[in-house]
């Protein structure tokens, strides 16, 4: 099935196409939207170029490094080797409930030089600790350093063999899974991802790719490239435009050098991406006053509900508006763990606060 937009530069409609000879069509069946999936999947490739080919579950090597001990649980800092000469720094938390297998989060941290230690909950800003509190709550959960953060800080970009930071953390990611896969502690099945901001949206891209997690928990993670509004009218000047900043290393560079930072050109957007997890469950943190915009989010939102609908799983995607900027509130976190918990069907510990 060939797939090409509908004519209007401004539908978000993703169950409609055009074929090879241009006549308009309606997908109708989940085996046409699997099609329409595997092109998203291509154009995100175009996006930040190619995901190298790694054998699914191949075993990652661990190196332990130390550990501290809790009440709760034991945090370990280890190194994994996700490829020949590549490393990944990361937290891994096992808790000391009895039972076993566990549940397992990947939890990928916001922007900021502390990288993994934010999630830890070492950042000065709150509602950030989500790999501290899921451990708290009885989770195993991985949280790696991100390029260019924690002690990934002095990432070389320019030398490593991907077109951008997005796909490096989509590969650094899968492998992630793979190491929580082969734990004997860990329930393979029992796999989701959460992240906020920088994580949010890499947690999106991961979902999007691993059809193993479960859940993507994403906190001002996204909105349309339409919608997308820089922080400040620095950022616009110091990224070349309003959509320079998804240009950076970091993120899609190939945004900037391939499709010049014009949006009409770019060949994904976010609700497409989103729409590729289904039908797993996703819910998005969306604050009304982020610069992630929540009305980008609302409207990429109703096509996504008709994918899930489609898919037969229109109660596995789920959206909260709450007031406020950038940020993962407290009673959003909570809403999300609960739904985690659902997901994984984990009986959160005893001493948790809901």
């Amino acid at each position: 099935m060939g797939f090409l937009p509908i004519a209007s530069e401004k539908s978000y409609d993703l169950l409609s196409y055009k074929d090879s000879a241009g006549k308009n069509h309606r997908i109708k069946s989940k085996k046409e939207w699997l099609a329409r999936r595997k092109q998203i999947l291509e154009n995100l490739q175009l996006g930040m170029g190619s995901l190298p080919v790694s054998k699914r579950n191949e075993p990652v090597e661990a190196v332990f490094r130390d550990s501290l001990v809790t009440d709760r649980y034991t945090r370990y800092t280890l190194q994994l080797a996700v490829a020949e000469n590549e490393n990944v720094p990361a937290y891994y938390y096992v808790p000391k409930a009895a039972e076993k297998p566990f549940a397992a989060m990947l939890a990928l941290h916001p922007t900021g030089e502390l990288g993994k230690d934010i999630t830890d909950g070492k950042s000065p800003r709150a509602n950030r600790a989500y790999a501290k509190e899921l451990a708290e709550r009885g989770y195993a959960v991985l949280a790696p350093d991100f390029p260019g953060y924690g002690a990934l800080r002095d990432y070389d970009f320019a030398s490593d063999r991907y077109e951008s930071g997005a796909v490096k953390g989509v590969f650094n990611h899968i492998r992630c899974v793979d190491f929580l896969q082969s734990r004997s502690e860990i329930n393979p099945d029992a796999i989701g991802v959460i992240g906020h901001s920088l994580g949010g949206y890499n947690a999106i891209f991961l979902g999007a790719f691993d059809t193993r997690l479960k859940i993507v928990v994403a906190s001002s993670g996204w909105t349309l490239f339409d919608f997308y509004k820089p922080w400040s009218e620095e950022a616009v000047k110091r990224h070349g435009g309003r959509l320079g900043p998804w240009a950076q290393e970091v993120n899609m560079p190939p945004l900037r050098h391939r499709y010049h930072l014009d949006g009409s050109l770019f060949p994904f957007d976010f609700h497409e991406a989103v729409a590729a997890i289904a039908p797993r469950t996703f819910f998005s943190n969306s604050p009304l006053e982020d610069y992630f915009s929540a009305e980008g989010v609302k409207t990429g939102m109703k096509p996504i509900q008709e994918v899930y609908r489609l898919m037969g799983a229109v109660n596995n995607v789920h959206a909260e508006y709450p007031s406020g900027g950038h940020d993962f509130p407290t009673a959003q976190r909570k809403a999300a763990y609960h739904l985690i918990d659902t997901r994984l069907n984990h009986q959160p510990l005893d001493h948790m606060i809901e």
